[in-house]
């Protein structure tokens, strides 16, 4: 009886520090609206996660950008996966900061010019047009434009502007409606290589960034730091299953190959002189929005 009784406490013991352990947490993801898709698109990296964490996770549906600040500022979501562009502002607004970076192989932007079009350096863009992809966009707007101030032209007032869908923007590229695109340099390409009717060498790349900053997982201001810590640590040691999860549904094809990484903050410096270049230096509103 006395064995048993022991038995008895000591189990209980268990099960109360597990259950102490355990969390319950929000999350959500910028660029999926619906409780739906998030199901299907992300329901696997959410299964992995509770797996690796022995926390249950909840999906909280956002339909914009301004949404899931809102909701990070109201503490009624506790976690966000988003792009870099979107992380500036949300950390600006809300003090969310980063805890892991979805680091996506070959992620950066490139300018595209026709290779007849007798333009051979950036500065040969001042005052011709160029098509960029959605406003907002880290690497089809954001990025492009970047990589012209770094070449010394001023993507303000230099160029004439436009934003229109990736592919309409190869469209006019290709018809010569516009002087060069700026775009997410694999996503161009992937357009580009389905066109087996254009010849080789049709278009020229004029100039690419270096490795953009990573996609990232973060964490609301009002999760306590400790816990913060004690998830990014246990997606760390779990990362290949975290990883299968996040590449299960093909519309994240776009991060197969990818690692998971701790990151900081400053990783994220170069983004916010994107959009100081892009005349937002406040990075205080959603671009678009």
């Amino acid at each position: 009886m006395k064995l048993r009784s022991v038995l008895a406490g000591t189990v209980l013991a268990v099960t109360a520090a597990v259950s102490a352990q355990a969390e319950d947490w929000k999350l959500a993801v910028t660029d999926v609206e619906g409780m739906e898709r998030l199901q299907l698109e992300w329901g696997p990296f959410k299964e992995a996660l509770e797996a690796a964490t022995g926390d249950t996770f909840e999906f909280f549906a956002v339909n914009s950008r301004t949404a899931a600040a809102e909701a990070l500022r109201g503490e009624t979501v506790d976690f966000v996966v988003s792009g870099p562009a979107e992380y500036v502002v949300i950390n600006k607004l809300t003090n969310a900061t980063p805890i892991i970076g979805l680091g996506r192989p070959d992620y950066h932007c490139a300018i595209v010019v026709r290779a007849d079009s007798g333009i051979s350096t950036v500065d040969d863009l001042k005052g011709k047009k160029v098509a960029f992809g959605d406003i907002g966009s880290t690497s089809n707007m954001l990025c492009p434009m970047q990589v012209l101030a770094d070449y010394g032209l001023d993507p303000v007032n230099d160029i004439e502007k436009i934003h229109t869908s990736r592919n309409i923007a190869h469209e006019a590229l290709k018809n010569g409606d516009v002087d060069a695109l700026g775009s997410n340099a694999n996503s161009w390409l992937n357009v580009r290589n389905k066109e087996t009717d254009l010849p080789y060498g049709f278009f020229k790349m004029l100039a690419r960034s270096g490795d953009l900053p990573n996609d990232m997982i973060m964490v609301g201001a009002h999760v306590p730091a400790e816990a913060a810590v004690t998830v990014q640590q246990a997606i760390i040691a779990n990362k290949d299953s975290i990883i299968a999860g996040i590449t299960a549904h093909e519309e994240n094809d776009k991060y197969v190959g990818m690692d998971l990484v701790e990151i900081e903050d400053s990783a994220y410096d170069y983004v916010r002189s994107m959009y100081s270049n892009a005349g937002y230096p406040q990075f205080d509103n959603f671009i678009g929005e």
